[in-house]
């Protein structure tokens, strides 16, 4: 933790606001009475003394502001106000944020810091997660992102639907995170299992962010998720060689060179800079598969990416990217994958971690995108764990990648021939980029640049 994790609301709201864009919505009118909906005696006075302290009425600041030109709504938690804790009435206020929000066509960062629900009101405080959940559902179908800062702390019901149920969320670094608050965890729990960090290792986080970098972190998401566009993302062009393989053989050691470019260069030359999404929100994560936003070098245009980066794919990259696919469907964005991998991993913890039913969510976010998704082959394509990232009728291929329905020495081994009729083999299943676009299995192959 450090000092800046734990700044007042209005403190966090001028780290991050453009200097004199933060105007505050009008608090809802809604009221209390006497100690509260359960009578719980020295309830009205505790709110009093968290008023005096802070200077403000309840747990949460609402205003909008600009964020590096990006005009946003900011849902600000007071944790000096009873903790941060949700009450009755924060739910007025972020219910109506989020519907300003909505009528105005606008981004909400909610930055959290809050242990949870409001123990003096009982489970009039629960049902408040239930109604803030309602109203992000509600941001979501309309396509408006929702980006979420985690600071310190920030526990219990806020990061199970502020924190967690954002579209992005953005840790600060040192923030103590987690379901349990510090009070009610097992003796015995690992403390780094509740930090910032060990929330981005475990795949619930997309980036742990140092606090003297948050501004500019969070203006760059919102320039990236606020920009729709109906156009395809354009093909990348080639890196590699320009000549075309003149055997099976040849595509298959050539896909699998060492120096053969992969997916970082690609991504390096397609954008001029870009924002990583990480994780599966489901405990695991894949560095080989490389997803987030972009701006593309060609137009200035958004576009989201996932992309292999050659190793064999693991079930949390499969339900990372499917993430990806599905948040930029809901904002508009056009999507482009790069495909390079062996294969699915085979091993057993892959499959003890759901390979089949994640790599059926990859094929089926794909199949439903209502952006337009652009694939490139750069590399391998082993069979179906490089298909399902691969988009139907609109894939390419460079010249130094393969595509195959599996590997030419397990196709060998697995018809009982000789290891020296690989090569024959690798022929047969014509995996070469030019055989490719000859059976309809790709658009086209891509050029190096002009």
């Amino acid at each position: 933790m450090t000092d800046a994790t734990r700044l007042s609301a209005r403190d966090t709201l001028a780290r991050v606001a453009d200097p004199g864009t933060f105007g505050e919505l009008p608090a809802p009118e809604g009221k209390y009475g006497p100690d509260g909906p359960l009578s719980w005696e020295g309830y009205d006075a505790a709110r009093a003394r968290a008023a005096a302290r802070t200077g403000e009425a309840e747990s949460v600041v609402c205003g909008t502001a600009s964020v590096g030109g990006t005009r946003a709504v900011l849902v600000s938690f007071e944790f000096g106000f009873l903790g941060g804790s949700l009450g009755e009435r924060t739910g007025d206020r972020i219910e109506a944020a989020y519907a300003y929000a909505r009528e105005h066509r606008l981004p909400v960062v909610p930055l959290v810091a809050t242990g949870g629900s409001r123990m003096q009101e009982g489970m009039r405080a629960l049902v408040q997660l239930q109604r803030v959940a309602r109203q992000s559902v509600l941001n979501r179908e309309a396509g408006l992102p929702q980006v979420a800062v985690l600071r310190d702390p920030t526990t219990g019901g806020g990061w199970a639907t502020l924190g967690a149920g954002a579209d992005v969320i953005l840790a600060l670094e040192g923030a103590q995170v987690g379901f349990a608050g510090s009070r009610v965890r097992p003796a015995d729990a690992d403390p780094a299992a509740y930090t910032a960090e060990g929330q981005y290792a475990a795949g619930a986080v997309d980036a742990v962010v140092r606090p003297d970098d948050l501004a500019g972190t969070l203006a760059r998401w919102l320039r990236l998720l606020t920009r729709p566009s109906d156009a395809p993302a354009p093909v990348p062009y080639a890196l590699g060689r320009g000549d075309l393989p003149a055997t099976g053989r040849e595509a298959v050691l050539r896909a699998r060179a060492p120096e053969r470019p992969r997916a970082g260069a690609y991504l390096d030359a397609y954008f001029t800079s870009r924002e990583a999404v990480s994780g599966d929100r489901c405990g695991g994560t894949d560095e080989g598969m490389l997803c987030g936003f972009g701006e593309s070098a060609r137009d200035g245009r958004t576009i989201a990416f996932a992309a292999q980066t050659g190793t064999a794919t693991r079930p949390a990259g499969y339900r990372t990217a499917a993430r990806l696919v599905r948040l930029a469907g809901r904002l508009g964005v056009p999507v482009l994958t790069l495909v390079d991998t062996p294969g699915a991993a085979n091993d057993a913890e892959a499959e003890r971690s759901g390979a089949g039913a994640a790599i059926a969510d990859l094929f089926t976010a794909l199949a439903a995108s209502p952006v337009p998704v652009t694939t490139l082959v750069v590399g391998e394509g082993g069979s179906g764990g490089a298909l399902a990232l691969a988009a139907p009728d609109r894939t390419w291929a460079t010249p130094d990648s393969y595509f195959s329905v599996i590997a030419p020495e397990l196709a060998a081994a697995i018809l009982k021939r000789a290891p020296e009729e690989t090569d024959a083999t690798a022929d047969q299943l014509q995996v070469r980029p030019q055989d490719l676009e000859d059976l309809g299995a790709v658009r086209g192959i891509a050029q190096p640049a002009p």
